[in-house]
C-alpha cells in the first residue's frame, strides 16, 4: 500500500470515528483518559486518579477493538484501496477480488488486537488509552505518540515500554503474509505493513486525546467504550 492512499486511509477512519452524534439517553460510561505511556520523558501531571481497569473492561475493549464498527469499516477502506491498486494482484478484481480483501484486512486487524490484549494479558500490561493530564497542543501530541510505544504497569500504573504494543501491529501482518498471502510476499512485505498499523495506531491515540467528544459521541450512542479507552472512573 502507497504512503498517500495510507494517509487517505488514516484521514477517513479518523473521520468517522470523530463523529458526534446526538445525545442518546442511556449511553454507558463515558470514556475516560487513558492508555498506554512510558517512562520516556514526556510532560504529564501524574496519574493521581489512576485505577486499573477489571477483566470485564478489557474484555469489552477487546470485543469492541477486534469484532466492533471500525475494525470492519477499517477492512472495508483498506480493501478498497488494495482493490484499487490490484495488491496483491494474483486476487483480481470485482467482487472476489474484494471479498479477499476485505476478509485478509479483516483478519489482519483481528489477529493484531488479539496479540495486544494477550500480550498485555500476560505481561500485566495495562495498553488502554488515557488522555493527558498535561496542557497545550505539543505535550498532548507528544503523549498520544509515545503512548503508542508504551503502556501502564502496577497497581499504581507507572508508564514503561510496551512489548505488546510494538509486537502487535506486526503479528497480524506476519500471520497474513505466510498464512494465506501468495507466494511472491515475504518477511520485508510483512514489516513494512506492520509499520503502516503502528502509525495508524499513532493516529488513533491522536484522535482519542484531541477529537474524543464525549459522552454522546458514536461510540457511546453504540453502549460501547472508545477504542483502547478506559471508562470514567466516577461512572458506575
Amino acid at each position: 500500500m502507497k504512503l498517500h492512499y495510507s494517509i487517505l486511509l488514516f484521514i477517513a477512519i479518523s473521520t468517522f470515528v470523530a463523529l458526534p452524534v446526538p445525545a442518546n439517553g442511556q449511553t454507558l460510561a463515558a470514556p475516560e483518559e487513558s492508555l498506554s505511556l512510558a517512562t520516556i520523558a514526556v510532560p504529564t501531571q501524574g496519574d493521581v486518579t489512576y485505577t486499573r481497569p477489571t477483566r470485564a473492561i478489557k474484555l469489552h475493549n477487546y470485543a469492541f477493538d477486534a469484532f466492533g464498527p471500525y475494525p470492519i469499516a477499517g477492512a472495508a477502506m483498506a480493501a478498497g484501496v488494495g482493490q484499487m491498486e490490484n495488491t496483491p494482484a494474483a486476487w483480481g478484481q470485482g467482487t472476489a477480488g474484494y471479498g479477499r480483501r476485505f476478509g485478509s484486512d479483516f483478519g489482519i486487524a483481528a489477529i493484531s488486537t488479539t496479540t495486544r490484549y494477550a500480550l498485555a494479558e500476560a505481561f500485566k500490561e495495562d495498553t488502554l488509552y488515557y488522555r493527558c493530564e498535561c496542557k497545550g497542543p505539543l505535550p498532548r501530541l507528544s503523549h498520544a505518540i509515545v503512548s503508542t510505544l508504551t503502556a501502564r504497569h502496577g497497581e499504581d500504573g507507572h508508564r514503561a515500554f510496551s512489548f505488546s504494543a510494538v509486537v502487535a501491529p506486526y503479528a497480524g501482518t506476519m500471520t497474513a503474509v505466510y498464512a494465506w498471502y501468495p507466494d511472491n510476499y515475504g518477511a520485508r512485505s510483512a514489516l513494512r505493513m506492520g509499520n503502516y498499523n503502528l502509525l495508524i495506531s499513532a493516529g488513533q491515540n491522536i484522535l482519542l486525546e484531541f477529537f474524543y467528544s464525549g459522552p454522546h459521541s458514536l461510540l457511546s450512542r453504540m453502549h460501547l467504550n472508545n477504542s483502547h479507552g478506559a471508562p470514567d472512573p466516577g461512572s458506575k
